[in-house]
């Protein structure tokens, strides 16, 4: 449909994401959303369950404050996850000291399962091996479960609107189930 369209992807931050968005450095971005900018058009294309990825010898969310000197392993300041577990465990009455922070879910994923510390992941992200072999697990939280909505974001007015536009509307006509967590064992 867009044949002349070259696609290159790069990963950030939410906020960092969205700034090269406004300063036209990205024509469009995934993002946690919803975002409530002037100058920008946002449209949720789906939602991600959130879970809390502990060690396997953690076996439930009450257990977290058995932990003496609980650690986070999170991503740099500004990911929407991290400022999402911050609450989750605010919440619980939970505080942790300075996060251990990575650049790589596999890095992430890898510490926890060593038992270094905790993190709060999409459900999806984490591969259905690591969790299978009982290395990491995870935990759900009660109903309603933590989520977040990823929307695509790009400028009002620019030139490669009714391009995103397609692709959100693409995504969000695949199966439900595609994004679904079936297949990961808990």
């Amino acid at each position: 449909m867009y044949p002349k369209v070259r696609l290159s992807l790069s990963t950030g931050t939410t906020s960092g994401l969205t700034r090269n968005v406004i300063e036209c450095r990205l024509d469009g971005a995934f993002i946690a959303g919803p975002l409530d900018y002037p100058d920008l058009h946002t449209e949720t294309v789906f939602r991600e369950e959130l879970v809390l990825v502990s060690s396997g010898a953690i076996r439930s969310l009450d257990a977290l404050s058995a932990v003496p000197d609980l650690k986070t392993i999170v991503f740099q300041l500004g990911c929407s996850y991290r400022q999402r577990l911050e609450a989750l465990l605010a919440e619980m009455g939970l505080f942790v000291t300075a996060p251990l922070e990575f650049g790589s879910i596999d890095a992430i994923v890898a510490c926890v399962a060593t038992g270094v510390g905790i993190t709060l992941l999409p459900a999806l992200s984490v591969k259905p091996p690591v969790a299978q072999t009982g290395q990491v697990r995870l935990l759900r939280f009660a109903e309603p479960a933590p989520s977040r909505r990823i929307a695509m974001v790009w400028r009002k007015s620019s030139a490669a609107g009714a391009f995103l536009h397609g692709v959100a509307d693409v995504i969000r006509g695949l199966p439900a189930d595609l994004f679904d967590d079936h297949d990961i064992a808990v």
